[in-house]
């Protein structure tokens, strides 16, 4: 789980205006923000494997949503990906 904190960063740096919070841009900025803090949770507990789904789950739906970003407007999602330093 994020904290507030964190989510309002997320919010604050990839949203389209201020009541935004469905774009797919923020989406992405969110689940990548969640999928980092997951992932070093499965570090230190390797045998949760309840949480390990989740994580599959959450990259399936952030690979869908670039996906649709890519297909409907490839300059943002160039920047976005290049943004958050994800592989492309």
């Amino acid at each position: 789980m994020l904290s507030k904190q964190k989510k309002q960063a997320a919010t604050r740096d990839y949203r389209r205006h201020e009541k935004d919070t469905g774009s797919a841009e923020y989406q992405v900025a969110l689940l990548t923000r969640q999928i980092k803090a997951l992932t070093d949770h499965l570090k230190k507990h390797s045998k949760d494997h309840h949480s390990r789904r989740g994580l599959l789950m959450m990259v399936g739906k952030r690979r869908r949503f670039l996906q649709f970003l890519q297909k409907s407007d490839e300059k943002k999602y160039n920047s976005l990906v290049k943004k958050l330093k994800l592989e492309a």
